[in-house]
């Protein structure tokens, strides 16, 4: 249940960018084989992270990393054979042993599974490092008990609280939101919620969701403009907008152009409303075509800087939406 939007419209629009920040924690769980997952794993933190932590701070924009946990990580070990003891694993029917397979070792032994360089490097830039749970799972799953989500959101705590890193934003693994009651009690604020869109329904069937998706990108439709809303715990959904599809599948069909078309669509409706346009993606969907999709999103980005220059829109990460919802 969600009580109500804070205002109709804001004096200016706002950017707001999110980043599933994952590497192979993000599907680990649905391949018995991580070897093609791990692949692009290593591209993303090779080619994709750099570049964009370059891009943004070249323009001096903040995004939100929703970060897996485990990331913050410089190496993992096991306690009489089980990793993470602390943790309660969650006991999702694809995947009971849910741990299963996950290395021992240092960041760069297995630099897919540990990246704590990688955080402290968004740290010393500025970024706004938000949580994505420990181990990914999904919180709206009925495998994924009140005692799991709230262990996971605790080590997630006490892991960025090591590094000076106070997490107040929250994406859920996969978007399926659940035990968002225990959000506040961990220091959270905010976290991001679905397009307003009619697909984007648990009653919609998959394929035809996606379908609806597809046709909109290659529309290059303009996506929703939305506001921060604050639900029954006093917390803040600061729902997404659009993503950026990765190029792979039927889905390399679809020229670069037109998600560069369609967000900077969003961008200038955005503008022109005083609402957000919530952009998000996963960094390891640029891992496909890292060339093309880092060159997409640099227009994209030098977009919002020309309007934000022109003083017609704010590039604000989560945490900072949900600040100002909160004072407004």
């Amino acid at each position: 249940m969600l009580l109500g939007i804070v205002t109709s419209r804001f004096d200016r629009g706002v950017f707001t960018l999110s980043f599933d920040f994952e590497l192979v924690w993000g599907s680990r769980d649905l391949y018995p084989d991580v070897a093609p997952l791990a692949a692009m794993a290593r591209i993303t933190r090779e080619q994709v992270f750099p570049a964009l932590l370059q891009q943004l701070t070249s323009l001096g924009m903040v995004a939100t990393w929703a970060t897996v946990g485990s990331l913050f990580l410089a190496e993992g070990r096991r306690t009489a054979g089980v990793l993470h003891p602390d943790l309660v694993p969650p006991r999702h029917a694809w995947r009971p042993d849910w741990l299963g397979g996950v290395p021992e070792g240092t960041e760069a032994e297995h630099p897919e599974f540990y990246a704590r360089s990688l955080v402290i490097a968004l740290r010393d830039a500025g970024q706004e490092v938000g949580s994505h749970s420990f181990t990914h799972p999904v919180f709206g799953d009925v495998g994924c008990s009140r005692e799991t989500a709230d262990s996971e959101l605790r080590r997630c705590v006490q892991e960025a609280t090591k590094l000076g890193i106070t997490l107040r934003s929250l994406v859920f693994p996969r978007n399926v939101a659940g035990h968002t009651d225990l959000l506040a009690k961990h220091g959270f604020t905010c976290w991001r919620g679905l397009e307003p869109v009619w697909y984007r329904n648990a009653r919609v069937p998959g394929p035809l969701s996606r379908a609806a998706h597809l046709a909109e990108v290659i529309a290059a439709k303009s996506p929703p403009t939305v506001m921060p809303r604050r639900d029954e715990h006093g917390l803040w959904d600061i729902p997404a907008s659009s993503s950026i599809l990765p190029v792979d599948g039927v889905r390399k069909l679809i020229p670069t152009s037109r998600r560069v078309r369609r967000a900077i669509r969003g961008l200038d409706k955005a503008a022109a409303d005083g609402r957000i346009s919530h952009l998000y993606t996963h960094p390891i969907n640029l891992a496909s075509d890292p060339v093309g999709m880092l060159a997409a999103f640099q227009a994209i980005l030098t977009h919002a800087a020309r309007l934000r220059d022109a003083g017609r829109i704010e590039v604000l990460p989560m945490a900072e939406v949900a600040r100002r919802a909160a004072t407004s």
